[in-house]
């Protein structure tokens, strides 16, 4: 299976012809164990059948599986999935050599990784005698017939220093790695148990393992070797960060929470964080708010868990409801655009999901105070709308952020911008780059304002836009969102090296950072608003 099939994203090249592509809002990454599957690599996937196909679907000591079905039983369209393992062993294969054996691995740990191989040495002169053809099988169950993939090798050579050579032809394979020396003979051509006929298979050994049960740094993993939630630095974008429960009875730690809010504030994202597992009752969660250290712009919680039928088990059981909530969030931007504040109101499971507890108004509201959201069964006339909130309560630099809904409208734009402008990157400087992008800048942000995504400003209120090629290329933004008045403003810098997006504030007081073409925007920005 190569890494189109998987579903891992390819960035399309934009260039200055080009419109900015809107951004899609409500792509899920979800990060933790399953049943199979490549490990610390993000695959895109857009079902759960597609889920079941690549990862093994539901495993009773992984909540992931059941996050990722909620996520698309409430309306979720996109999910990237990263596979984490602890101590997980891969299955070996051991093929025939004469007196000796070929030991191949399994490229993907765990006890569900079926492979089979074949040795045939058709269409192989009898001089080369070092070579052989070898076919490897991915089967859904061992001893079945049922192939999900396969990789065919024609050629191969057990005499070093030939252009087929065994070790150099299979790295990049996605199924098999060597383990151990190789034969000084090719394998033997394998037979049918049967017929005795070359057109048989040998099945991989049974001593893969799963590992042990996930901690908090396995999660986390390491940001040099792009393991754990850092394996998402190959995803291309994602607008939702769900870290379900390392198991049925443990929730996330601390460090979790804090490495995973960082790190979707440097990739724009929000994390969708999971309330404790001990608030069972709306006084339980106002208790343990009182107390919650966690609280962020880039984060939002939705209370209680979820009842769910766990298909595995065969009854309701609760869940977290990280997979529901982020489903539920994408099917509301289907029916509205992410600038429209979503009410508490809206955030109505699906059949199938229930909130494990009832939250009376009362409790609803005083919840909504400290930035928890409520998760209902049903609408209701009756109920007062309370705007969706982010978690951070009193403590966002800026109190638009508090608001669902400004927070994710000005992540799509910075992100929507940032990616659209990536080309200037590899563009000759030269003063018409920056007008290219300026035009193609504020294109973008006019049909927003024609869609009336900034309300009933007019233009000159909504939006600005700052270009400068130097060095690097450098690209300052402005925007107005939701109730709030004022511009919530972004500096932009693309290189060869990257591309960074920083907050600014357009502030004579902050005049030695800025150079002097910004210096005379933040002038004319000041005589406009004046």
């Amino acid at each position: 299976m190569t890494s189109a099939n998987l579903g891992i994203q390819v960035e399309e090249e934009r260039g200055p012809d080009q419109i900015i592509t809107r951004l899609g809002t409500a792509r899920t990454a979800f990060v933790g164990r399953t049943l199979r599957g490549p490990v610390n690599r993000p695959v895109l996937i857009s079902s759960f059948t597609q889920f079941q196909h690549v990862f093994g679907g539901l495993w009773q000591p992984s909540p992931l599986g059941y996050a990722v079905e909620q996520f698309f039983d409430n309306g979720g369209r996109e999910a990237l999935i990263v596979r984490v393992v602890n101590g997980a062993q891969t299955a070996t294969l051991t093929l025939a050599a004469g007196g000796s054996a070929l030991r191949l691995r399994a490229v993907r740990p765990g006890t569900r990784e079926f492979l089979r191989a074949s040795v045939d040495y058709d269409n192989i002169s009898d001089e080369d005698c070092g070579d052989f053809n070898l076919t490897v099988q991915r089967v859904r169950t061992q001893g079945t017939a049922q192939v999900e993939d396969q990789e065919i090798f024609h050629n191969l050579s057990v005499t070093p220093g030939s252009a087929r050579y065994l070790p150099h032809a299979i790295c990049d394979s996605e199924m098999i790695r060597l383990a151990g020396d190789i034969p000084a003979q090719r394998p033997d051509r394998t037979l049918d148990a049967v017929s005795g006929l070359s057109h048989g298979y040998v099945n991989s050994n049974s001593d893969g393992d799963d590992g042990a049960p996930l901690t908090d740094y396995d999660i986390i993993g390491s940001e040099a070797e792009r393991t754990g939630l850092f394996a998402l630095a190959s995803a291309d974008y994602f607008n939702f960060l769900c870290i379900p429960p390392l198991s049925r009875e443990q929730d996330l730690g601390p460090s979790t929470l804090l490495v995973g809010e960082r790190y979707c504030k440097e990739r724009r994202a929000l994390m969708i964080v999971d309330p404790p597992s001990t608030w069972h009752t709306a006084d339980d969660a106002l208790r343990g708010m009182r107390d919650w250290n966690f609280c962020n712009e880039n984060a939002v919680m939705y209370f209680p868990r979820v009842l769910a039928h766990d298909k595995l088990r065969g009854h309701f059981e609760a869940f977290a409801p990280c997979g529901a909530v982020a489903g539920m969030l994408a099917r509301c931007d289907e029916a509205s655009p992410v600038w429209v504040p979503a009410k508490n109101d809206d955030a109505v499971l699906r059949p199938g999901c229930r909130p494990a507890c009832l939250v009376t108004e009362d409790r609803r509201l005083r919840l909504a105070a400290v930035g928890v959201n409520t998760l209902l069964a049903v609408r209701s006339a009756v109920r007062m709308g309370v705007e969706a909130r982010t978690l951070a309560a009193g403590t966002a630099s800026n109190a638009a952020w508090r608001s669902l809904a400004a927070r994710r409208f000005a992540l799509f734009i910075v992100n929507s911008i940032e990616r659209g402008t990536r080309w200037v990157a590899l563009a000759q400087p030269h003063v018409e780059v920056a007008d290219m992008v300026a035009a193609q800048v504020r294109s973008f942000l006019e049909a927003l304002h024609e869609d009336q995504a900034f309300g009933q400003r007019r233009m000159q209120d909504s939006y600005f836009v700052i270009c400068e090629q130097r060095a690097d290329f450098r690209l300052v933004i402005g925007f107005s969102v939701g109730v709030y008045s004022g511009f919530h403003s972004y500096r932009i810098v693309h290189s060869i090296s990257g591309s960074k997006v920083l907050p600014v504030s357009l502030n004579r007081l902050n005049s030695a950072s800025f150079s002097p073409a910004e210096l005379e925007w933040v002038d004319r920005l000041a005589q406009r608003l004046n």
